[in-house]
């Protein structure tokens, strides 16, 4: 699997989850459990970390977090050492017992895809095969919101589990349980439609078990379990413009790359040239096409299959393209002027 690149931002936010090596248990009893919890307060404490939300499950845990002083990737190397050096000790067990290292996907903490991902967290307890959300049955609402049709039965089962689940920050959400002090509520809470005078448990309770009695189609909370980064298209782009050209071949930079899409790069082609693709696409002696597969192959992440697809030609003749282009800018003043103008253009389209 390839290493994430980490982006430690002031007052980013990320979706966290660290899986026990070959899936197997983390957490093998409540003493466990409590162990952890207490150490996320004392990561609280320790690194000025803004825990918005966790869930712990046997062979996995998950964490919304804010990081003030962009050390997330400290912070969460502290946690996971300081759990699995106490649990070896505790169960009388040596090696890593974490998967590789931990997965940290940067959220969009400005707009509504923090709630969301608060969601997909809580919601973690009623994903199982027992009621009724297995994989099978999850294959269309991969966010982990529950099909359109389910029985009376099944949505009682799924409500009494995720009520029932005490090693969450769910009951302290929703109002079953007392918040510790150490878990921050507030902002999840306000944008559940929380005002002034209403009830703010009441409001995110409703928010969350509303998914569970009524299903929720698969939309954009799918990219929760996949994306590289959970947001708006402005917010993805600016994450996006951070990865190094040079990232190594081990990473997950050619994932960013594909944040870009190819349709956005014919855009900025067409805009810079005043006329849509389909007017200087065939045109013999036009630049615009092969251009516009230059800048894709740069910055996509496409491969040339690929990008030859997305243009509607053959592979050869997308490959050949792409070398033209590479041949000609080192001397061509006027097609560099060009190829400037609509990088500024794929720029401002992510502002």
């Amino acid at each position: 699997m390839a290493r994430q690149i980490r982006h430690n931002v002031e007052g980013g936010w990320y979706h966290i989850t660290t899986r026990g090596m070959g899936r197997r248990d983390i957490f093998s009893c409540d003493r466990d459990r409590e162990r952890f919890t207490g150490l996320l307060q004392e990561l609280v404490e320790r690194y000025g970390i803004v825990l918005h939300a966790y869930v712990l499950m046997d062979n996995h845990y998950h964490l919304l977090i804010e990081t003030p002083h962009a050390n997330a990737s400290r912070a969460l190397q502290w946690l996971n050492v300081s759990y699995a050096a106490w649990y070896n000790a505790g169960h009388d067990r040596t090696g890593p017992l974490f998967q590789q290292r931990y997965k940290g996907i940067p959220v969009d903490g400005d707009g509504s895809w923090a709630l969301a991902c608060s969601v997909y967290v809580h919601l973690n307890p009623v994903r199982a095969q027992a009621l009724g959300l297995g994989k099978e049955d999850r294959g269309r609402e991969k966010a982990g919101f529950l099909p359109r049709e389910a029985t009376r039965e099944e949505v009682a089962a799924r409500l009494a589990k995720l009520r029932g689940h005490a090693w969450s920050s769910y009951p302290a959400y929703a109002g079953y349980a007392p918040r510790p002090e150490w878990l921050t509520c507030e902002r999840l809470w306000w944008r559940a439609g929380t005002g002034k005078g209403k009830d703010a448990k009441a409001d995110y309770r409703r928010c969350l078990e509303d998914c569970l009695r009524q299903g929720v189609e698969e939309g954009a909370f799918a990219q929760i379990t996949s994306a590289v980064a959970i947001g708006g298209a402005a917010f993805i782009e600016r994450l996006r413009r951070k990865v190094p050209p040079s990232a190594r071949s081990d990473t997950n930079a050619r994932a960013w790359r594909r944040m870009l899409p190819f349709g956005e790069v014919v855009k900025a082609v067409e805009t810079v040239k005043g006329e849509v693709w389909e007017s200087f696409a065939g045109r013999k002696g036009d630049c615009g096409r092969d251009l516009a597969l230059y800048v894709a192959r740069m910055n996509c992440g496409l491969s040339i299959p690929e990008l030859a697809a997305l243009a509607g030609m053959e592979s050869a003749a997308a490959s050949k393209a792409v070398q033209r282009m590479r041949k000609r800018l080192p001397g061509d003043r006027k097609l560099k002027s060009i190829l400037r103008k609509v990088s500024a253009e794929i720029g401002a389209r992510g502002t």
